[in-house]
């Protein structure tokens, strides 16, 4: 089997609730990028990145950029078994993984259709039958944030990530998570997210102020050090998503004592390749995961679902099912949450065929 043409398209998403996050991020309309990648046995391989400026060093123009760049190596290549070729463009191009987790996708897609199988089949097979979802709530009032966690919870969802410090209040912070804790009752897991914009002193302040409640938090700070001095102050949980992003980031947060959590994303390790390394690494250190993407829609929130349900549940903390929170869907048969629980397909691949109409036309095609 051979690539012959590389065709890439943009969607717009538009979230369904806007997201208000610390150090004045927001989330609300962001462009999917789409790709596909056609073989000389009519058989094509799907894959998406979405990223979001503020969140990696990653937008959405520089995906065509760096694509073009890299068709060179991916036309008339075998893409079967896609960590090979995935080794032969990162020596070809050092970077730009958020690009290389779309091509690696659509190249896992792509062997586990010829393989005639669904994707978590070659991925160590089926280890948790239902994925435990969990829900951000956006970071706004602490009543209307506790009603959106009930809200959930009445839909079945029993984690709920909080975010944080959108309005640079420490001790509304506070209030946020003491009301969702309220609200969710003594079953639910509750963790304050934020998003690696907060300092030391403030979420420190917070952390302190409800230690004495069942509370997890996310990475508060950029740094890891600043991460485990936080911990270390309040003997709070920790999970941690925007430093965590390759195997020395994951074995220095293990050391630092702030990784009781993970959140590991596709377009933060260059795709499933290098992020299934990092799921091992994290079941043999003990720490559990949130196996998601940081954005998108059907293509890589299934992805990521496939590699959760290859993943033995008691290291599984929760997924996302991103595809969730926006529109539009790039395929309505995709996965969907059940009462607080999302499957995958057992279609070979991943299982998403895109709509062409929400597709359109492409904005780059390459090869024949």
């Amino acid at each position: 089997m051979k690539i012959t043409e590389l065709h890439l398209y943009r969607v717009s998403l538009t979230s369904h609730e806007t997201y208000y996050m610390a150090d004045g991020k927001t989330c609300d309309s962001v462009d999917t990028m789409v790709l596909s990648v056609h073989t000389d046995t009519n058989l094509i391989g799907w894959g998406e990145v979405c990223p979001i400026p503020h969140y990696l060093p990653a937008y959405a123009n520089g995906v065509p950029a760096a694509l073009q760049e890299l068709a060179p190596v991916l036309i008339g290549a075998d893409p079967i078994g896609p960590e090979a070729l995935m080794t032969q463009l990162n020596i070809f191009l050092q970077g730009h993984d958020y690009t290389k987790s779309a091509i690696d996708t659509a190249l896992w897609d792509l062997t586990a259709k010829a393989a005639g199988l669904p994707l978590y089949r070659l991925l160590g097979g089926r280890q948790t039958q239902q994925l435990p979802l969990y829900h951000s709530i956006t970071c706004i009032e602490p009543d209307a944030m506790a009603q959106m966690a009930l809200d959930a919870k009445n839909s079945g969802i029993l984690q709920f990530q909080v975010k944080l410090g959108a309005d640079n209040n420490w001790r509304h912070d506070v209030a946020r998570l003491i009301r969702v804790r309220e609200a969710v009752g003594d079953d639910a897991l509750v963790y304050g997210d934020w998003n690696c914009g907060g300092s030391q002193l403030d979420t420190t302040r917070v952390g302190r102020a409800v230690a004495h409640l069942d509370i997890m938090l996310e990475q508060p700070c950029k740094t890891i050090e600043e991460c485990a001095s936080v911990k270390r102050s309040c003997n709070l949980p920790m999970k941690m998503d925007e430093s965590a992003h390759d195997i020395p980031s994951l074995l220095k947060a293990f050391k630092q004592g702030c990784m009781d959590a993970v959140a590991l994303k596709l377009s933060k390790f260059g795709g499933l390749s290098a992020m299934r390394h990092a799921r091992d690494l994290c079941m043999h250190l003990g720490t559990k995961m949130c196996i998601e993407d940081t954005w998108g829609s059907d293509i890589t929130t299934a992805t990521a679902l496939h590699l959760a349900t290859a993943t033995p549940s008691n290291r599984l903390l929760n997924v996302c099912d991103l595809s969730g929170y926006v529109a539009p869907r790039l395929d309505t048969d995709g996965p969907t949450r059940n009462n607080g629980f999302i499957q995958v397909s057992e279609q070979p691949g991943h299982g998403i065929s895109p709509d062409p109409t929400v597709l359109g036309k492409p904005i780059l095609s390459l090869g024949n």
